[in-house]
C-alpha cells in the first residue's frame, strides 16, 4: 500500500522499483493504498477516492482502506483486509503477466495467491519484514496469534512462484521454516537519499538549534513499536544525571511520537524534531555527531532498519543498540561504520556515544566505511539491476520472449505490446 509521496519506510523502494522497470519499457501497474505513512493519518488531498494517474510511466490505482491511528490488534488487521479485498477486485480488471506483493502487510499475498490459480499469472513477494516474527518479537499479538499468523505466512510464501528478501537473515528464517531455497532471492535495499557533496556543519546546527558544545546523537526516522525509544529517552534522562554533553534528537514522527513525548516530560537532554523536507534532512544528518539506531530488545529477526542504508551515506558513525544477531547487527559489522551495544542498556549506549567523541580519529574512519560501503554495495543502480532480473525470471517467458535483460536498460517505451507487471504494495509500521 505504500507508494509515493510518502518519503520513508517501505515506500522509497517500491516506488524506484516501479519507476525503474516503467523506464525500461514494462507496463507497470502500482494498486496501493491512501498515503498514510508514518503519520498513520491520511495525508491532506487524499482523503476521497482518486482516478488512476500516471506516476513517471507507472500507472498508480489507489484503493481506499481505513487508517488506524494506532495501528495494533483488530484495527490493523480490518485495515489489511479491507486494502487487500478491494486490492484483489482491482486485479480481476488486469491480465498481468507478473504480480509481485510487498510484505507487510501479510494479507495481501492472499488475492494475489487465490486469482493467480484462475487468471493464471505469476506472483512474486518482496518481505521487508516478516509478519509473525514482528507480532513475536513487539509483543503486539498473544503467543498463539504470533504462531498462527507464522503458519499463516509460512503457508502463503511456500505457493508463490519466487520470495525476494533483502538480507541473509531473513533467507535463514525462511529456509529454517521450510521455504525452497531455490525459491528466495536476496535483494538488499539501497540508498535512496542524495548527501550533499559539501556541508557547513556549524551553520546547519546553529540553523537546528543545536549548541556548539552538545554531542548530537541523532535518531532520525519512524517511531513506530519496534523501534522502542524509550530507550532513547532513558538514555537522554542518564545523560541529564550525569551532566553529560550528550544531547538526543528524535527526528521524525509515527504512532508512537504522543506517546514518547509523554514519557520525555522533564527530561533535559532531549529534543524532538518534526520531518525535514529533502535537503534539510540529509544535512542534519551529516551535522549530527552520531546517528542513533534503536530496536526494542527482544527483536530479531523481523525487520532489517532501512534508515542504515541512509545513515551509510550520510558518513556520520552509527550506534545501534539491537541484538547481536539480528540484521542490523550484521550491517553495523559488515560495513564497520559503527558501534552495537545491547537494546536495553541505556548506559552502554550513552559510554558508546561519549566514546565516538573521545576518539573524533575512530568516529571518522567509521563515517567513512559507512559511506564507502553504501557506495559498493547499496548503489541504486545495483539494487535495480537485480531486481529488474528478478521480476524477468518471475514472469518467465512471457516477458523474456519480448524484452531479453540487457534491452531493458536501453529500451524507452514498448506501448501497447509491453508486458504488464502490477504490483500490490502495503507495509506496516517499521
Amino acid at each position: 500500500m505504500n507508494f509515493a509521496p510518502e518519503t520513508t519506510g517501505i515506500a522509497p523502494y517500491t516506488t524506484g522499483f516501479a519507476r525503474h522497470l516503467a523506464l525500461g519499457g514494462m507496463q507497470v501497474t502500482a494498486v496501493t493504498g491512501h498515503p498514510h505513512y508514518p503519520e498513520w493519518a491520511v495525508h491532506p488531498g487524499y482523503e476521497d477516492a482518486r482516478a488512476p494517474e500516471v506516476d513517471e510511466g507507472v500507472e498508480v490505482v489507489r484503493v481506499q482502506h481505513p487508517v488506524p491511528g494506532n495501528p495494533t490488534g483488530l484495527a490493523r488487521i480490518w485495515m489489511e483486509i479491507v486494502f487487500s479485498v478491494r486490492a484483489g477486485l482491482r486485479l480481476l480488471r488486469l491480465r498481468p503477466s507478473a504480480v509481485v506483493v510487498v510484505s507487510p502487510a501479510l494479507l495481501s499475498i492472499v488475492p494475489a495467491v487465490v486469482l493467480a490459480f484462475f487468471l493464471r499469472f505469476r506472483v512474486g513477494v518482496i518481505v521487508q519484514d516478516l509478519y509473525g516474527a514482528a507480532l513475536a518479537e513487539t509483543g503486539l499479538a498473544g503467543g498463539r496469534l504470533a504462531r498462527a499468523t507464522a503458519r499463516l505466512e509460512r503457508a502463503l510464501l511456500r505457493q508463490v512462484h519466487s520470495v525476494a528478501v533483502i538480507h541473509d537473515v531473513f533467507r535463514a528464517s525462511l529456509v529454517a521454516q521450510g521455504i525452497p531455497t531455490n525459491r528466495i532471492t536476496v535483494m538488499p535495499n539501497w540508498t535512496h537519499v542524495t548527501m550533499p557533496s559539501t556541508t557547513d556543519r556549524e551553520a546547519v546546527r546553529r540553523n537546528l538549534g543545536w549548541g556548539p558544545d552538545e554531542v548530537i546523537a541523532l535518531h532520525a526516522g519512524n517511531m513506530g513499536v519496534k523501534q522502542g525509544l524509550e530507550g532513547l529517552i532513558d538514555v537522554a534522562r542518564l545523560a541529564t544525571e550525569r551532566g553529560s554533553a550528550v544531547r538526543v534528537v528524535l527526528l521524525g514522527t509515527g504512532s508512537q511520537a504522543a506517546h514518547l513525548a509523554t514519557y520525555a516530560e522533564g527530561v533535559g537532554r532531549v529534543t524532538f524534531m518534526q520531518p525535514l523536507p529533502n535537503g534539510m534532512f540529509e544535512a542534519a544528518l551529516a551535522a549530527a555527531d552520531c546517528l542513533l539506531l534503536h530496536e526494542k530488545p527482544g527483536v530479531l529477526e523481523m525487520s532489517v532498519p532501512s534508515k542504515l542504508t541512509t545513515y551509510f551515506a550520510a558518513g556520520r558513525p552509527v550506534v545501534a543498540a539491537t541484538d547481536a544477531r539480528s540484521g542490523a547487527a550484521a550491517l553495523v559489522t559488515a560495513s564497520k561504520a559503527g558501534k552495537r551495544v545491547a537494546s536495553g542498556d541505556p548506559g552502554a549506549l550513552l559510554d558508546a556515544v561519549e566514546w565516538l567523541v573521545s576518539e573524533p580519529r575512530r568516529a571518522a574512519v567509521m563515517g567513512g566505511n559507512g559511506r564507502r560501503y553504501a557506495a559498493e554495495h547499496l548503489t541504486e543502480f545495483s539494487a535495480m539491476e537485480r531486481h529488474q532480473a528478478w521480476v524477468l525470471d518471475l514472469a518467465g517467458e512471457a516477458i523474456a520472449a519480448r524484452i531479453s535483460p540487457n534491452e531493458v536498460m536501453d529500451t524507452c517505451h514498448l506501448g501497447d505490446q509491453a508486458p504488464r507487471l502490477d504490483a500490490v504494495t502495503r507495509q506496516v509500521a517499521r
